[in-house]
């Protein structure tokens, strides 16, 4: 069997997950139906509503059902920018931290081409931590008035770092601007509470956690208020339109239930695993280099399950396919587009130039994960790693910039 280290990925189904999907899936019944199997179905979709809302801080009535964090990120980025510039015409800016999932980052770009909208892309440091300081000055001397959303992810998906939410809502909270936060990879793995926040909205979804694909949920503060992205039957307190997947529901808040009843005890597992990896690479690999908050200085700053690492002289793909080759399934975090490499926007603006950015390689965590599986891991790495530096970087694209780093 592979070694699986992607789940930042997605992560297996879990045993809760899967019991509550095979009792769920084959009855009859929309949720939205009157009958007898439509009630049923409906009392399901509700329980799991509960359940998911006390596992994420939340009151049942602000979660808002969607296919998953991408949904979730559309519906919370558009619906409060329309919602919002609606209300005040001067509200045209969208203050976004330059290393958001793509979910966030081309929705905004989006909304800058065809609604007018001005992307502000908040800077970084080194290990991935938007700046508090350039958040304030764009928020001072009158320029709160012109902001209509801020969004910030709650933990970033490439290096697991984790972002001060805390202090970006408290500063927006100063000026009334909503705040949406991308919170996928961190809820499951690290405490997370919507009402403790302060977010207007928070994005989570279900197979990052052990539930199926296909399943989400927006978490939308009760008093806000939302333009809808889709339109139709209105079933999610008329923001979200459309038939619930009352199967898929269910194993979502079988999953979302699992993880936080056991988030501590894991939490600390799955930690000991990462710092396993981290100390494997770099006895390796000397010149490996940790990307992302350091857990031997900062244990509470990054991911429990995440090691990145960029590996000078050696292309992340090449990585990527001898460890595959060997058993090992990881990640690059990278898109590839008509086959020349292109490093992650996440890395270059985190101050890291091309070459150095395209030696990235992801290690993930979850459930499944094992001493063993470190133990094959860290077999394969040293000729994958050999082979790889041999190989040496492939061709590329000189000048790249992404919204970003322009």
């Amino acid at each position: 069997m592979p070694v699986y280290l992607d789940h930042a990925a997605t992560t297996p189904l879990s045993a809760p997950a899967l019991a509550a999907l095979t009792s769920v899936i084959a009855r009859p019944g929309n949720p939205s139906s009157l009958h007898g199997a439509g009630r049923r179905a409906r009392a399901t979709v509700e329980a799991s509503r509960e359940t998911i809302a006390a596992a994420a801080g939340a009151h049942p009535t602000e979660v808002i059902f969607t296919s998953g964090g991408t949904e979730a990120d559309n519906l919370a980025v558009k619906g409060l920018f329309w919602n919002r510039r609606d209300a005040d015409p001067r509200r045209t800016r969208i203050l976004v931290s330059g290393v958001e999932h793509a979910a966030v980052q081309d929705t905004v770009e989006w909304l800058e081409k065809h609604e007018g909208a001005q992307a502000v892309w908040l800077p970084v440091d080194e290990s991935g931590t938007v700046s508090l300081a350039a958040l304030a000055r764009e928020l001072d001397d009158g320029g709160a008035d012109t902001v209509a959303l801020i969004s910030c992810m709650w933990a970033n998906n490439e290096v697991g770092t984790i972002e001060p939410i805390a202090g970006i809502v408290e500063l927006a909270g100063a000026h009334g601007i909503p705040v949406h936060s991308d919170a996928v990879q961190a809820f499951g793995s690290v405490p997370v509470n919507f009402k403790k926040s302060g977010l207007a909205a928070m994005s989570i979804s279900g197979h990052k956690i052990g539930g199926p694909v296909g399943v989400g949920a927006l978490l939308l503060g009760r008093a806000v208020s939302l333009t809808p992205v889709q339109h139709g039957g209105g079933q999610e307190r008329g923001v979200r339109s459309g038939t619930l997947d009352t199967a898929g529901i269910a194993a979502f808040a079988a999953a979302a239930q699992d993880v936080t009843d056991n988030l501590s005890d894991e939490s600390a597992r799955i930690a000991a695993l990462r710092d396993g990896i981290i100390a494997a690479v770099r006895a390796a690999v000397p010149d490996a280099v940790l990307r992302g908050v350091d857990p031997a200085v900062n244990p509470a700053g990054r991911l429990p399950g995440n090691a990145h690492f960029t590996f000078p002289g050696c292309e992340g793909d090449s990585l990527l396919f001898l460890l595959d080759m060997a058993g090992i399934e990881s990640s690059t975090g990278s898109a590839c587009t008509a086959g020349v490499p292109r490093p992650s926007h996440v890395l270059l603006a985190m101050g890291l130039d091309e070459d150095t950015a395209r030696g990235a390689q992801r290690f993930s965590l979850g459930h499944t994960s094992s001493p063993e599986d470190v133990e094959a891991f860290v077999a394969a790495l040293p000729q994958a790693h050999a082979r790889a530096k041999t190989a040496g970087m492939a061709g590329h694209q000189s000048s790249i910039q992404t919204a970003s780093t322009q």
